[in-house]
C-alpha cells in the first residue's frame, strides 16, 4: 500500500517517433556546431547513434539548409576519407542588439556563431525617453538587417542586451540611463517593426542584461581553452558583471545575480544612481575613472597613462585596488577559475591589473592567488554582448531544427 507522506509520481510521458527525431537532429546539429567542422563517422562516434541514422539525420539538416559539406578529411585510419560538415553560413541566423549608455552595437551571427555583419554608433543615450532610445536602437538594427539579407542571413530573432536588472522583457532598473520598469521588449519589437523593409517578417523579441550575454559571448568565442568557471567584469559607463559556474550562467533567484558594480567598497563612500552609497562602480566606472583623472575620454586617458601623467596614474591606481576588494569577495565566495575583464578594461589593462592583483594577492583566503598565475586577464576583443546576443538567437535554432531553416 502506498503512504500517503509518499504519493506516487506521474511517469514523465514517453516521446514519440517525431519527438526522438527532434532531439536527434538537435543533438547531430550541436555537434557540428561545437566542432566547427567535423564528418559523419565522427559524429556518429561522438554522439553514440549509428552511422545509417547520423546520414539520415544529416541529409535532413543538409536540405533544410542549416550544413553544408564540401571537400574530404583523412583520418588516418583504414576507410575512404569523409566529406567536411561544417554549420551553413547563409540562412538563419541571430540578431543581437547591445544598447548600453553611450553606444548602440548590433551584431548578426550565422549558425558558426561568427560575426558576420557589425554596425556599432555612439550616441549619448541617457538624456533620452526610453522609447526614443528603443526607436533610434531599431533604425540601426533595421539597416543592420538590410545589410544581412544581402548576404543571405535571415535571422529568426532579437536579443537585447541591456545594461540594469532585466527581467520578463522588463528593465527593472538601469540607474545610469535613468529606466525604471520599462517593457523594453514590446517597445522595442514595436520600433522594429515600424523600421523594417517592407514585407519583411516580424521577429520574436527577448532580452537579458549585458554583462550576462558579454561572459556568454568570452564563454563560447573569447578561447579560455579548459576555464569554465569564470567572474566576467565589464568596464562601462558602469560596471557589471556576470558569473560563469561549469559552463553555465549563474542567474541567482529572481535572475539579476552578478550585479558586482553595486558592491559597496566603502561604506561612507559618494551617493550612487542606484541609491546606495560606495559603490565599485563610483571608483571603477567609465564615469568615474574619467573624472577623477580629468580626462575628456578613454582615448585620452590611455594617453595620458602611457605619458606617465601623475592624476591619471593615481586615478587608475585607486580604480584598480577598488577592484581587487570588490573581486577579491567574490573569488572567496565562488572559487572561480579566472577573472575576467570587459569593456573598456582591457586597455587599461597595464595599470588597474597591478593594483588589483595586489589586493587580490592579500584578500583571497586560499593563498592561491598570485599575479604569475594569470587568473586576473582580459577580455578577447572577438566576444562582446552583441555577439553573445546574437549567440543566444543562433541557440533557439540548434535546439529545434525543425522548427527554421527549409
Amino acid at each position: 500500500m502506498t503512504s500517503p507522506r509518499h504519493p506516487p509520481q506521474p511517469s514523465a510521458p514517453k516521446a514519440d517517433k517525431a519527438g526522438v527525431r527532434r532531439h536527434n537532429l538537435s543533438l547531430v546539429l550541436r555537434t557540428v556546431h561545437e566542432s566547427g567542422e567535423t564528418t559523419r563517422a565522427a559524429v556518429a562516434a561522438r554522439v553514440g547513434l549509428t552511422r545509417a541514422a547520423v546520414s539520415s539525420l544529416v541529409e535532413q539538416l543538409l536540405e533544410r539548409g542549416l550544413l553544408v559539406e564540401s571537400g574530404k578529411t583523412f583520418s588516418g585510419q583504414a576507410g575512404r576519407p569523409g566529406t567536411v560538415l561544417r554549420p551553413a553560413a547563409t540562412g538563419p541566423a541571430g540578431l543581437g542588439v547591445e544598447l548600453n549608455v553611450d553606444y548602440v552595437s548590433v551584431c548578426v551571427a550565422d549558425l558558426a556563431g561568427a560575426d558576420r555583419v557589425r554596425r556599432t554608433v555612439r550616441l549619448d543615450n541617457r538624456a533620452l525617453a526610453p522609447v526614443e532610445v528603443l526607436r533610434r536602437a531599431a533604425a540601426i538594427a533595421a539597416e543592420v538587417l538590410a545589410e544581412a539579407a544581402e548576404r543571405d542571413l535571415r535571422p529568426i530573432g532579437v536579443r537585447l542586451a541591456l545594461p540594469g536588472l532585466v527581467s520578463g522583457g522588463t528593465v527593472q532598473q538601469a540607474p545610469n540611463l535613468g529606466w525604471n520598469r520599462v517593457d523594453a521588449d514590446a517597445l522595442f519589437a514595436r520600433a522594429l517593426g515600424a523600421a523594417r523593409p517592407s514585407g519583411a517578417p516580424a521577429l520574436p523579441v527577448a532580452s537579458d542584461n549585458e554583462a550576462n550575454v558579454a561572459a556568454l559571448a568570452e564563454l563560447w568565442f573569447g578561447g579560455l581553452g579548459d576555464i569554465r568557471s569564470f567572474l566576467h567584469v565589464t568596464g562601462e559607463i558602469g560596471v557589471g558583471g556576470a558569473l560563469i559556474l561549469d559552463g553555465e550562467l549563474l542567474r541567482g533567484a529572481h535572475g539579476f545575480a552578478g550585479e558586482i558594480g553595486h558592491l559597496t567598497v566603502v561604506p561612507d563612500g559618494p551617493r550612487c544612481r542606484c541609491g546606495s552609497n560606495g559603490c565599485l562602480e563610483r571608483y571603477a566606472g567609465q564615469s568615474a575613472l574619467l573624472r577623477a583623472a580629468g580626462a575628456p575620454g578613454v582615448d585620452a586617458l590611455v594617453r595620458r597613462a602611457e605619458e606617465g601623467e601623475a592624476r591619471t596614474l593615481a586615478a587608475l591606481g585607486q580604480a584598480g585596488r577598488m577592484l581587487g576588494v570588490a573581486v577579491s569577495g567574490a573569488v572567496n565566495l565562488l572559487d572561480p577559475q579566472a577573472v575576467v575583464l570587459g569593456g573598456i578594461y582591457p586597455r587599461l589593462m597595464p595599470w588597474l591589473a597591478p593594483a588589483a592583483e595586489a589586493e587580490l594577492a592579500v584578500r583571497v583566503v586560499s593563498g592561491l592567488w598570485a599575479p604569475a598565475k594569470g587568473r586576473l586577464r582580459a577580455a578577447t576583443g572577438t566576444a562582446d554582448a552583441a555577439r553573445g546576443a546574437a549567440a543566444l538567437v543562433v541557440r533557439d535554432v540548434l535546439a529545434d531544427p525543425q522548427a527554421y531553416g527549409g
